[in-house]
């Protein structure tokens, strides 16, 4: 009974915050962000993925445990919070960039990124908007796999062209769902500002198994 309220207390928590930052979630408005910030200056973005429960801000702390347990609050929470990796640059101009959230068995934070194993699911879901200060990408979803932690070529961020080479390579051969055809348009545009967003989250299958959604970011045309 004690780890069912525990539970419940928990998800609780996580969901009054949520309810907070949905009021303030931004709506390409500079001043939006502003309100954000005022909140905590650790803000970077706001994340949503189309059909699923992700519609979140995104921080990024001075490591990767800051905002492991950590709200946006600065409070203590078991949920944490959708986070940056600190080694990323955080107004996301790399060619590469990685966020993480903790899985929620109730759909929140990146509990949802499960739903992208779904082949049904992630062939008609294709996506999503990271917005920020200044500019807005929309987000086209290629690909989910299952990765170990440990696994460089998904969660090593400064990744240069050829490394970007082998990772579109390693999504072909390893991915679960993928769309090759976005991939492959992709090919000989060496000369284009490409830039992709992982998305990760713990999972099941092993003990240092990861579920990562990978999408394409396009600049949106304002």
């Amino acid at each position: 009974m004690y780890a069912l309220w525990d539970n419940h207390q928990v998800y609780e928590a996580a969901e009054n915050v949520r309810e907070d930052m949905l009021e303030l979630k931004p709506e390409g408005e500079k001043e939006s962000f502003e309100q954000l910030m005022e909140i905590n200056s650790d803000v970077v973005a706001w994340l949503t993925l189309d059909h699923t429960n992700i519609d979140d801000p995104v921080l990024q702390g001075d490591s990767n445990l800051q905002y492991l347990n950590m709200d946006v609050y600065g409070e203590f929470s078991l949920s944490g919070s959708i986070f940056l990796d600190a080694r990323c640059d955080r107004s996301f101009q790399d060619a590469y960039s990685l966020i993480y959230g903790h899985h929620m068995e109730n759909g929140s934070m990146f509990g949802d990124l499960d739903l992208y194993k779904k082949e049904k699911f992630f062939r008609k879901n294709r996506t999503g908007k990271l917005l920020l200060p200044d500019r807005v990408y929309n987000l086209e979803i290629v690909a989910c796999l299952t990765a170990a932690s440990s696994d460089e070529i998904i969660f090593e961020v400064n990744k240069g062209q050829s490394e970007i080479d082998a990772f579109v390579s390693y999504l072909e051969h390893n991915a679960q769902n993928i769309r090759k055809e976005q991939l492959s348009s992709l090919s000989g545009q060496k000369d284009q500002n490409i830039q992709f967003l992982a998305m990760s989250t713990c999972s099941s299958e092993y003990t240092d198994a990861r579920t990562v959604v990978i999408a394409v970011m396009k600049l949106c045309e304002i």
